[in-house]
């Protein structure tokens, strides 16, 4: 995939899906977003949406057609439980699914949390050349998830692939 030597920063965007969160309470939202800035990433937008699916496929498609995110997280709504929606609203989206993701997201959770890691439908995909990664609402799933798997895998330098050759950066964008 990429052949960089040089870390390439990457605008990223947020969504926490949750019928619950605000601002003031959305730990795993503020930690992903102290997290991808701490790996030198920019964070483009982060929003709070309720857990509909029409409302997360809204704003997730205006951030893959932003020419200025490469990369979301969303973290919320994977789970099994009432409106637990996002695996439904984005999927649709994906041009291609990374089912290598939500495989090793439950194999690292396994050390975790048990068995429980059977009730996350953790998954991720492309979509316009924008990589998306759906993790669990806790912000324990969100730590296991960036550090296990996404900050290697948004890192140009990560050998041996990463997502950061694929995706829509100036560079790849020609600019």
């Amino acid at each position: 995939m990429s052949s960089e030597s040089v870390f390439v920063p990457l605008g990223v965007a947020v969504l926490t899906v949750s019928d619950t969160r605000d601002e003031s309470n959305d730990t795993s939202g503020q930690f992903l977003l102290e997290a991808l800035k701490s790996a030198g990433h920019q964070l483009v937008d982060k929003q709070i949406v309720k857990d509909d699916i029409y409302q997360i496929r809204a704003v997730m498609s205006e951030w893959i057609y932003r020419e200025g995110i490469q990369a979301v997280v969303v973290t919320g709504g994977t789970g099994f439980s009432g409106r637990d929606s996002t695996p439904e609203a984005v999927s649709v989206l994906f041009d291609k699914q990374i089912d290598g993701f939500g495989e090793v997201f439950r194999a690292v959770s396994l050390q975790e949390i048990g068995s429980s890691t059977i009730q996350s439908r953790a998954l991720a995909g492309l979509a316009n050349n924008t990589v998306i990664f759906c993790v669990p609402g806790s912000t324990g799933a969100c730590k296991t998830a960036w550090n296990g798997i996404i900050k290697e895998q948004l890192d140009s330098r990560h050998r041996p692939c990463n997502f950061v050759g694929v995706l829509k950066t100036r560079q790849n964008l020609g600019g």
